[in-house]
């Protein structure tokens, strides 16, 4: 059973920064996993976007129940509800999605399991809203900015945002989304660098993950 979405909404509210990844190759997957680990992070979204995704979140899941227990894993690049039930059968913590799927929405209320729709406009959000979503996620985030963040932050004060996308692991971009008023920030290969991966420098991605905490912490 999935934890409930308040508990993964908070840990994301911890943590600050969600890693977001993918890669055909299991044992990059596995290393990359480790590495955000090793360098503190408690949340991790692998992303349903190669033939290789099921297979390969399945070994992280391992991972996760072997030796990260308090790791929340979630699935992103969700679309619809059937995606979700396969992963949420698996044993995904949470489902991301880059659009606004009621289906998938009314799926994960079904199942108690944190839905995080992704919305762009402001009629999308409260479309997301009405289906139930506590937490958004905007994208794509270099389109948008801090400044739409605090544009429509007003018009829906219950809501909680995270951006994905054109987010950097700078501290002049963090101050920047967290000034506007997000929770917590995605970062793809911003983050987790396609050249440290190709070199396999795990312990350089650590050291990069550490360094971004430290930016985060600063502002905190």
């Amino acid at each position: 059973m999935a934890p409930k979405p308040e508990t993964i909404i908070s840990a994301f509210e911890r943590s600050g920064i969600i890693p977001v990844f993918y890669h055909d190759d299991a044992e990059v997957c596995m290393e990359v996993l480790q590495a955000c680990y090793d360098g503190g992070l408690r949340v991790f979204e692998f992303t349903s976007r190669g033939p290789n995704a099921r297979k390969n979140f399945s070994k992280l899941l391992e991972m996760k129940q072997l030796t990260m227990p308090d790791l929340y894993l979630g699935i992103g690049t969700i679309k619809n509800g059937a995606d979700a039930a396969a992963f949420t059968t698996l044993g995904a913590d949470f489902i991301v999605c880059p659009v606004t799927d009621a289906e998938t929405g009314a799926y994960c209320r079904s199942e108690n399991i944190l839905w995080i729709p992704g919305c762009m406009t402001p009629t999308e959000i409260a479309v997301a809203e009405k289906n139930g979503a506590a937490l958004v996620k905007l994208f794509p985030g270099n389109v948008l900015g801090p400044s739409y963040v605090k544009a429509i932050k007003p018009l829906f004060p219950q809501l909680k945002f995270m951006p994905t996308g054109g987010v950097e692991p700078t501290r002049i971009s963090m101050d920047a989304w967290f000034d506007a008023g997000v929770v917590c920030v995605g970062m793809g290969s911003n983050l987790l660098s396609k050249q440290m991966i190709e070199d396999r420098d795990w312990n350089g991605l650590k050291d990069k993950i550490m360094q971004t905490f430290a930016f985060l912490d600063a502002k905190r």
